[in-house]
């Protein structure tokens, strides 16, 4: 009995010792749920984290979350591509949206989804040899628990997409002036000759009349007359170049060697840069694989751009002239070390009429004719400039494929 007693006594002892009463069982129970439960949840958040990055990353545009103070605190790896030192964590906004302003103006995405705003916008950086890229942008606010507001953008690069609606454009435009040209060319090239025939026809009598040219009253007449036979020629020059922009090619089309048609342009044109003390570089890829084309209208596109290169330096300067080619065209490009095009005049080069020469140094109507020439060839013309350093034009021919 005694013994008996004393096990009691003891397992009392021990649960006393180890702070399980009974009336403390069910909530240690609890708590060993709850912790259980806990474990599970975190379980959970981190699987759905791990989700959600996966989902951050595979979206392929960019994609950057600004805190509340506008600098970035998260973005996806296609940021880093496209803009690797703008967006680097805890930089703000301006390095991207407005570096060369010091507040934060009413332009930039990051402000409006900070103020609350869903904000959609487009915006263009320059790069490398004068390349402009183009990004759209998709700015919307994020609400935090504890009020704080956050920004969060999807940038978009569409440098591709803009620059085939510019050529789709262009290649419009081109169509469109194509045909006023030729209607217009028509219709003053009549008149012209008239005019010239007539003054020519004075010319001649001025002369074959001694008496005509002794009269004091018509000591003027030969300088006038002059002057209306070289300005009616000079329109008549102007009229040809617009239908030849405008009517197709009557050329033979066959087998050509781009480079054997630049050495014979630059026979033509070589002088032009030792009278400027420009410097020619020629730069040809031996063996050229071989174009097919019209011969004598490539010859004209390539008159064009180095002509134009000479004049785009004023004084001394170089001019580089190069071939290449890759597994499906030959590549041409014309360098100058000129002043440089303005980026607002960049995408008017191409038109008709449109020069940024000096009046009556050019009837802006070369690049216009070589645009439309190289798009019948099923090639590109390309043109890179920054002022003041340069201009780069880039002509892409197919190459020929053999039968």
């Amino acid at each position: 009995m005694k013994q008996i007693k004393a096990r009691i006594v003891d397992e009392k002892s021990l649960d006393l010792l180890l702070g399980i009463e009974s009336s403390k069982i069910g909530f240690y129970g609890e708590v060993k749920q709850k912790i259980q439960e806990l474990e599970s949840a975190n379980l959970g958040l981190r699987t759905k984290k791990a989700e959600l990055q996966a989902v951050f990353d595979s979206i392929s545009d960019g994609i950057v979350i600004y805190d509340s103070s506008g600098t970035v605190q998260q973005r996806n790896h296609v940021v880093p591509r496209l803009f690797p030192t703008e967006t680097l964590l805890g930089k703000g906004c301006k390095a991207l949206f407005h570096p060369d302003r010091t507040t934060d103006l009413e332009g930039c995405p990051v402000g409006k989804a900070l103020m609350g705003e869903s904000f959609h916008t487009s915006f263009s950086i320059t790069r490398g040899e004068g390349e402009n890229y183009f990004f759209d942008v998709s700015a919307t606010p994020l609400e935090g628990p504890s009020g704080n507001r956050r920004a969060l953008l999807f940038i978009r690069d569409v440098t591709e997409r803009r620059n085939h609606e510019l050529r789709l454009l262009q290649a419009e435009k081109m169509s469109s002036i194509g045909l006023l040209a030729a209607g217009v060319a028509h219709e003053i090239n009549n008149p012209m000759t008239s005019v010239a025939g007539y003054a020519e026809a004075l010319q001649r009598r001025l002369k074959e009349m001694p008496g005509l040219a002794e009269d004091p009253r018509l000591n003027d007449f030969p300088k006038y007359l002059e002057v209306i036979v070289r300005e009616v020629y000079r329109c008549k020059t102007i009229i040809d170049s617009l239908l030849s922009f405008s009517r197709k090619s009557e050329g033979s089309y066959g087998r050509v060697n781009i480079n054997t048609i630049i050495n014979e342009v630059l026979q033509l044109v070589r002088h032009q840069g030792r009278d400027k003390k420009i410097v020619l570089e020629e730069n040809f890829l031996l063996p050229l694989p071989e174009v097919y084309g019209d011969a004598s209208a490539l010859r004209q596109v390539f008159l064009n751009l180095i002509l134009n290169a000479f004049q785009a330096i004023d004084d001394e300067g170089v001019v580089s002239v190069e071939t290449n080619a890759n597994e499906t065209h030959v590549i041409a490009r014309v360098v100058d070390s000129g002043s440089g095009i303005a980026p607002e005049a960049l995408e008017q080069i191409w038109n008709p009429f449109y020069t940024t020469k000096k009046v009556g140094r050019n009837q802006g109507l070369g690049l216009a004719i070589s645009y439309d020439i190289v798009k019948k060839h099923e090639g590109t013309i390309m043109v890179n400039s920054k002022l003041g350093e340069g201009t780069v034009f880039n002509v892409r021919l197919p190459i020929c494929q053999e039968k």
